[in-house]
């Protein structure tokens, strides 16, 4: 009986310990997270630049957003870390698969609106989707959904040109974001993950399932599966922002609104392929909207060019590159892709 006394006192301090440390931690996260425009402003200044020039804008993009993706990144996946322990992998496949694909893209899709995220922000959550064990389907569609049709996108859209506009691109992005989830679900394309994302969704072991796990047992299969993860993400995270930031500065508005009218049949898919190589979110990019519009460019045509922008820019193919292979990157690209395309015509035919 002492024995078992005195290695239960350890253990009691050890775990008060782990949760001090794990709300410190917390804590930190979440003042760095609301401080990046300072800390953004702060180096910029102190570089001698304003966010006036372009070199400017893309060195404040690049400091705000580098820390802003790494946060989402270490933040999601070790949470999710800690919540596979509570569930068998298997479990969370079966509640999501099958008859229940269709819902959970649905679902997935709609979770992408609440979620005011970029697309590179959102790619931490596609990762850790991935980890819990979430059809890849599924996954894409809160990839898709997350960045193009996000509250900030829709309040922007009613704010300038009214209810019906924001109601139409609220109604054709999420069908865009179920129906592409749903056809890359259908293709099976599961083997085209990276091998070390296929060994995450292979499942942990079963220990990591049940419900006899201590909180510091499950606190350290979080930090695991942040090192796991995070480890091998973060070049690419920071690679594809550098990419991003260098182009944020500059958007040849003149030059995009000479061809973006609706007499041109080629001019939707052109805008779709100019947007890519750009990066912004929904609030970055919808000032560009309008000033396209003012110079007599066509809303379809112009909203293409913004879907394209924020669901399938060049960074987030970047990142996503360490957990995807290329085929599945272009097949991801090529669906949505077309699902823009549509969304263009469509608006240029109704409006």
């Amino acid at each position: 009986m002492n024995v078992e006394m005195n290695t239960a006192a350890p253990a009691r301090g050890l775990g008060w310990r782990w949760l001090c440390g794990t709300a410190a931690a917390a804590g930190l996260w979440f003042w760095l997270y609301g401080n990046l425009t300072a800390m953004a402003d702060f180096v910029v200044a102190a570089l001698g630049q304003s966010r006036q020039t372009a070199l400017g804008e893309a060195l404040h993009f690049f400091v705000y957003d580098t820390p802003k993706v790494l946060l989402l990144l270490t933040g999601i996946v070790f949470l999710m870390g800690v919540i596979q322990t509570f569930f068998a992998p298997e479990r969370t496949r079966a509640l999501l698969s099958g008859r229940r694909t269709g819902v959970g893209n649905v679902l997935a899709a709609c979770l992408g609106i609440v979620t005011p995220f970029c697309s590179c922000s959102a790619v931490p959550f596609f990762i850790g989707f991935l980890s819990a064990g979430v059809p890849l389907g599924v996954t894409f569609s809160f990839l898709i959904a997350a960045p193009m049709i996000n509250e900030v996108a829709l309040a922007l859209l009613f704010g300038m040109f009214g209810w019906q506009v924001a109601l139409l691109y609220l109604g054709l992005g999420l069908l865009v974001a179920i129906l592409a989830g749903l056809v890359i679900g259908h293709l099976k394309m599961e083997a085209h993950l990276e091998d070390w994302v296929q060994a995450i969704q292979a499942g942990a072991p079963a220990s990591f399932a049940g419900g006899g796990m201590s909180w510091v047992q499950r606190g350290r299969a979080g930090l695991d599966h942040v090192r796991d993860i995070v480890a091998k993400v973060w070049p690419y995270v920071v690679a594809g922002i550098a990419l991003g930031a260098g182009i944020h500065g500059y958007v040849p508005e003149d030059f995009m609104a000479s061809f973006m009218g609706k007499d041109v049949w080629w001019a939707v898919p052109a805008a779709v392929v100019l947007g890519v190589p750009m990066y912004t979110n929904a609030a970055g990019i919808i000032p560009v909207v309008e000033a396209l519009i003012g110079k007599g460019a066509a809303l379809g045509t112009v909203l293409a060019f913004m879907m394209s922008v924020i669901a399938l820019s060049a960074p987030e193919m970047i990142i996503l590159r360490k957990a995807l292979k290329p085929r599945l990157i272009a097949t991801f690209a090529g669906v949505v892709a077309l699902g823009i395309l549509l969304v263009g015509y469509v608006f240029n035919a109704v409006l």
